[in-house]
């Protein structure tokens, strides 16, 4: 199984025309992600690689039938009107993939979102997949490369780096352990589905058995997920590495939602919470397959 997009989900391209959006259209189609529509204002009547483009979302939905996801690739400044556009009509999940997207017009998109009951993921996502189905964004760069580097298998993986989402993947494939699905939650300080939401999703799929976490410094959502398991509300094995170890307070690491302000969002509590709450803790990312392949081969047959 999968969370959030599957082989039969009905996608969209916001920004298809641009430079960005027809290179990705290129990979989620080659993948064989369902790419029914794309829309860009002023270029109804194009196409993109087969795709038929639109001037609306409403249009697109009129013509082509239901949209489940539109992914967005127009610039910063344009976001917030193109995802508040898409759930008005009616898009159950958005892939914001732009940065330096306003932290107000975040805040506006995830309330218009909770108010029609639907969801995003970012801004400054990679976007995500779930191997052998559907790829979201701009995971893997190229189809070719998305097929070696992620098999399905049974390890759902949440992460804040989008370089980490796909090297982790990448090194459990090779050890022989796929993923369910792989999830760059984005780095900035305010996006959709954070850490404790994704793994919320991966502890309702019956066929993700564990996860990977990569955190870093900065905001709750380590801390959340210890909440989670320490709650009973996420009871699947965790295996999480922390990012940003050695960075001091007031300092940025990274991503611009990767910055410690005193103790709150530092490496020292987010570890801490997380080994009280019983996740496994690795130092480094190379630590990761060795580590689920013994939790692997220690569960219930």
């Amino acid at each position: 199984m999968a969370i959030l997009v599957n082989e039969k989900s009905r996608v969209i391209i916001q920004g298809i025309t641009g430079r960005e959006g027809m290179a990705r259209t290129r990979l989620m189609k080659d993948y064989g992600t369902q790419v029914v529509a794309g829309v860009t204002p002023g270029r109804g009547g194009q196409d993109v690689y087969s795709v038929p483009v639109f001037d609306s979302v409403a249009q697109a939905w009129e013509k082509q039938g239901p949209v489940d996801v539109s992914v967005v690739f127009v610039p910063a400044a344009l976001v917030r009107g193109a995802a508040l556009e898409a759930i008005d009509a009616g898009v159950q999940l958005l892939v914001i993939v732009p940065d330096r997207v306003p932290i107000h017009d975040v805040l506006e998109i995830a309330a218009r979102a909770a108010e029609k009951g639907a969801r995003f993921v970012g801004p400054n996502t990679l976007g995500l997949v779930s191997p052998g189905k559907a790829v979201l964004g701009m995971i893997g760069g190229r189809a070719e490369r998305a097929r070696e580097w992620f098999k399905p298998g049974f390890v759902g993986v949440s992460s804040r780096s989008g370089g980490m989402t796909s090297a982790i993947s990448y090194y459990l494939t090779r050890a022989g352990l796929g993923q369910s699905t792989i999830v760059h939650v984005g780095g900035d300080a305010v996006v959709g589905l954070s850490h404790p939401e994704v793994m919320a999703l991966f502890e309702e799929d019956p066929e993700t058995e564990m996860a990977v976490m990569f955190g870093e410094i900065g905001t709750s959502q380590e801390e959340r997920v210890a909440d989670l398991i320490e709650g009973g509300r996420f009871t699947k094995p965790l295996i999480a590495y922390i990012g940003g170890k050695a960075a001091k307070s007031g300092t940025r690491f990274s991503h611009a939602g990767a910055i410690v302000e005193g103790s709150r969002g530092s490496y020292e509590t987010k570890v801490k919470r997380l080994h009280e709450v019983g996740a496994h803790i690795v130092e480094a990312i190379s630590d990761i397959p060795a580590k689920a392949r013994e939790i692997a081969g220690s569960r219930p047959k």
